[in-house]
């Protein structure tokens, strides 16, 4: 069935070429979205990988599987996106001088990936030689990990520690036998492994996220939102760990403890009397809010804020990472 399809495909016909790549293209986009941490450049890089293996498909010489070929493309697509892309400045929020961070981040074009996009993943596991489970390798901690490895070694080290493949199957994912070798990609492995032992210690480690809707969740939830709604940041801070990271993609603003936190929701976030709303969604496999903040004058009514994913330690929260309203409408969520 597979070589009539490319036969199919080969010869111009376009709904052969779709069902080729078809039972692929879920896994492909989240692969783009962990090299690029960005759900726009996955989305720009997808459909770029797959003009490529469309207007390619006449080199493809059947010997490796059509899903290892197409992950060649994309993971080449991501890697001259990487490359060409400039470095991106962090955009400070707007309002007030917020107060002195524990440090700026680097990540600043990272964006949270609805659970929807999830959702349609296949049910294949990882190949035998994956590290991480599937949930923990597209946790934003993981995700904003990767970004800070060079481009080869963060495409060596999701093909092999997140997929699974075999070291000269990434080889060839990532390039002819003349260009890539066992021996260099298990040399980048070994580089990219050592930075992220070496960056865990930074920041929030890459963990699994808690099973949803757990117990645990839910009153996490309800505490959660009751403490926003009256403006409690003395409540809300009781739900941090002592050692809990608030960072604000694209500002690289990032702050640890509970007491860097606190001087931050007060100073800017909970300034004058401010409230929110909140509408509780999933991003990553984490539990995520929109929050809309509510007019003064007109409590029945609230503009958007933004959004934030929560990183869970048992029933404490040990990261937040907030982000600009521009994301909600990924989420089906009002972005006004």
């Amino acid at each position: 069935m597979t070589a009539d399809l490319i036969d199919l495909a080969r010869a111009g016909d376009g709904d052969a070429f779709r069902q080729l790549v078809g039972p692929y293209e879920r896994e492909l986009q989240v692969h783009c979205y962990r090299m690029l941490g960005s759900v726009q450049d996955a989305e720009d890089a997808m459909q770029d990988a797959l003009l490529a293996a469309w207007q390619g498909l006449g080199g493809f010489e059947g010997r490796a599987s059509v899903r290892t070929w197409l992950y060649r493309v994309t993971t080449t697509r991501c890697l001259n996106v990487r490359r060409s892309a400039r470095r991106r400045q962090g955009t400070m929020p707007p309002g007030p001088t917020p107060p002195e961070p524990t440090r700026l981040g680097e990540v600043t074009w990272l964006e949270p990936c609805p659970d929807d996009l999830l959702a349609g993943l296949p049910d294949a596991e990882p190949g035998p030689e994956a590290r991480y489970e599937a949930r923990e390798a597209i946790s934003l901690a993981f995700i904003t990990a990767v970004q800070r490895l060079p481009p080869r070694q963060r495409a060596v080290l999701i093909l092999r520690d997140v997929l699974g493949f075999a070291a000269s199957e990434a080889a060839r994912v990532l390039g002819t036998p003349e260009e890539v070798t066992v021996e260099s990609v298990t040399s980048a492995l070994k580089r990219a492994r050592a930075t992220l032992r070496r960056d865990d210690a930074a920041g929030p480690a890459p963990t699994p996220p808690a099973a949803p809707e757990s117990a645990a969740e839910k009153q996490l939830v309800e505490r959660l939102t009751r403490a926003y709604e009256a403006g409690d940041v003395d409540g809300i801070i009781a739900l941090f760990t002592d050692d809990a990271w608030l960072t604000m993609p694209p500002a690289p603003l990032e702050y640890q403890g509970r007491g860097p936190i606190a001087r931050f929701l007060t100073q800017i976030a909970f300034r004058d009397g401010r409230t929110y709303r909140l509408v509780p969604t999933r991003a990553n496999g984490q539990l995520a809010f929109a929050a809309y903040l509510r007019e003064p004058a007109r409590p029945e009514d609230a503009r958007a804020n933004g959004l934030f994913v929560l990183a869970l330690s048992g029933d404490r929260i040990r990261a937040m990472t907030r982000f600009t309203s521009g994301v909600l409408h990924r989420f089906g969520l009002p972005p006004g």
